[in-house]
């Protein structure tokens, strides 16, 4: 009824303390605990180089957020310029010059190719194409009618260029290439020479053709890398930020910025400057390699075909990791502001001549620490071994058991009677709660003191238990409260035991003090899951509660079923 008693202990250690004696018990233990203390040793190899690994995927953290913050600077000036472009498209400034800018323009539109510029000290010039060579290509358009606040827009932007071309940090040029047919650049002399090729050059570059508005529909910022021609290089020689200008939802032209692939080398070599191992990559989203921490005299480490394909696909699943290969370990991160990642490249020979090597001993020194523990806890084991069981049973108990009572406490009360509600509610049958409260109790502790109290509690404990069913669930949830949960019982079973529980604590006498006896009395509320189908047992708790207090009301020592009527 209440469960495994303290007395009772499993078969199988019965059967143990039976047939072997405590001394084999003990020896076979060691053995055991022998046998784990080694796994638990391979286990602390794995721990170990797991922590190794973790320095250097902090190390690659570090360096991965640091370039991230310089890309962020530079992802942010481009993301200020759009803005701005297309704000001042919207919004032109009425100021002479500008308007002079617009009738210079059109006096130079049909020109095979023309500059404007506005002062050459403060100002970068803008370079044109004439309107032919617009009407020939089919992704060019000269007929929107905010072309001339476009190229004032352009102009503004070469102002604001001129001033912060001094905090650049691994940008090497911006550019603004309109569709209408003109351009800028933060470095105009290498355009001024060929202004008819390098805008062809600029309107067929792949980071300008996936800027329309089918290639880009959300009109984020979008990143390329080109290619050394030769084939024997390993690094990129260009990687390019591009996003569009559009304003209406009509594209103008993109805004673009190049950046530095031998500021990128220079910034991973200084990055593993005092360091021993590791190499560091920074690769696009196609596996591009575009600058590597290897020096001028050393050779960059070559993913093999294999290799590249297993980390693409680990690429797509989370944006940091790991990667075991067979003589080195590759460590990875997405960079935030870069579609790409940033690997670190670690090999075992380093690793064995560095580090790795003095966490070898350290784990041999650790080894051998263990070794001595077992044997001392070998004869601690043999000391202790008697005491154990019993120590266990005992504890188990006092958490499951109310140590006056001997009904389950509170929490445990709560936690089989919640598994009874869901039971009865799975097989659709019903559930009662008694709410029990002796009468008078205070009294009692007041006029005969703690200790008959104590008593008082242990004789209607004892007879509740022995109303009750095998399956019923007993607990002491107060200071004089009880409580009992009666699966499967009906409302008229659970009045039925009720009333048996009050008749038979009213009917025995207790003694309280010397030559005193008395007759208890209690007070009982009973609520059943049949009267509203809730199968919540602390509703039906609550209830029950509820009318063992409508039972004390009315007059005590009876039995309370219902909110109107008391037994």
């Amino acid at each position: 009824m209440q469960g495994e008693t303290s007395e009772e202990k499993p078969s199988w250690l019965k059967m143990l303390s039976r047939r072997k004696n405590p001394g084999r018990v003990v020896n076979f233990c060691f053995v055991i605990v022998l046998f784990f203390s080694t796994l638990l040793t391979w286990r602390e190899i794995v721990v170990l180089e797991d922590a190794y690994i973790s320095s250097q995927r902090n190390n690659l953290e570090n360096v991965a957020h640091e370039m991230d913050a310089q890309l962020q600077f530079n992802v942010d000036r481009l993301l200020f310029f759009r803005n701005g472009v297309q704000s001042a498209i919207s919004t032109p400034l009425a100021f002479d010059v500008l308007n002079n800018a617009r009738g210079e323009f059109e006096q130079k539109r049909q020109a095979p190719d023309w500059s404007i510029t506005i002062d050459k000290r403060r100002t970068l010039p803008v370079f044109g194409v004439s309107d032919d060579f617009v009407n020939k290509t089919s992704i060019l358009n000269r007929d929107n009618a905010l072309l001339e606040n476009e190229i004032t827009a352009t102009l503004e932007l070469g102002y604001l260029l001129r001033l912060s071309h001094n905090s650049q940090r691994l940008a090497e040029r911006m550019l603004y290439v309109s569709r209408g047919g003109f351009f800028l650049s933060s470095d105009p002399s290498q355009n001024a020479q060929a202004i008819i090729s390098t805008y062809y050059g600029l309107v067929t570059s792949p980071w300008f053709a996936m800027q329309s508005q089918r290639n880009n529909p959300a009109r984020g910022i979008r990143w390329n890398t080109i290619q050394a021609s030769d084939s024997v290089a390993t690094e990129a020689q260009l990687v390019t930020a591009s996003v569009p200008i559009d304003v209406d939802h009509y594209w103008f032209g993109v805004l673009a910025m190049d950046f530095s692939v031998s500021e990128m080398k220079a910034f991973l070599m200084s990055a593993v400057e005092g360091e021993k191992e590791g190499e560091y990559q920074l690769y696009d989203s196609r596996m591009n390699l575009i600058a590597t921490s290897a020096g001028t005299n050393d050779y960059p480490t070559r993913l093999t075909v294999r290799e590249e394909a297993q980390l693409s696909h680990e690429f797509s699943f989370d944006n940091r990791g790991g990667v075991r290969l067979v003589t080195s370990y590759i460590s990875w991160e997405k960079l935030r502001n870069f579609d790409g990642v940033l690997l670190r490249i670690h090999h075992l020979h380093e690793g064995v001549r560095g580090d790795f090597g003095s966490i070898t001993i350290a784990l041999a020194l650790v080894w051998m620490l263990f070794t001595i523990m077992q044997l001392i806890a070998w004869w601690v084991i043999r000391r202790m071994v008697a005491n154990m069981a019993g120590l266990q049973e005992s504890l188990q108990w006092r958490a499951w058991y109310d140590a006056l009572t001997r009904l389950y406490n509170r929490g445990a009360l709560f936690e089989r009677a919640l598994d009874a509600v869901q039971d009865c509610k799975l097989k659709q049958l019903p559930i009662s709660v008694i709410q029990i409260d002796l009468d008078h109790f205070k009294r009692i502790n007041d006029q005969y003191g703690h200790q008959a109290g104590d008593r008082v509690l242990s004789h209607a404990a004892s007879l509740i238990s022995s109303k009750i069913r095998d399956t019923d669930i007993a607990g002491r949830v107060g200071g004089e409260e009880f409580c009992v949960v009666l699966p499967g019982a009906s409302r008229e079973m659970a009045l039925e035991i009720a009333e048996r529980i009050r008749s038979r604590i009213n009917m025995r006498e207790i003694l309280v003090g010397k030559g005193t006896t008395m007759r208890i009395s209690a007070s009982l509320g009973v609520s059943s899951s049949e009267e509203n189908g809730q199968y919540d047992f602390e509703l039906l708790q609550s209830v029950a509660d509820s009318r063992l207090y409508l039972a004390k009301q009315g007059g005590r020592n009876r039995v309370c079923a219902s909110d109107v009527d008391t037994l």
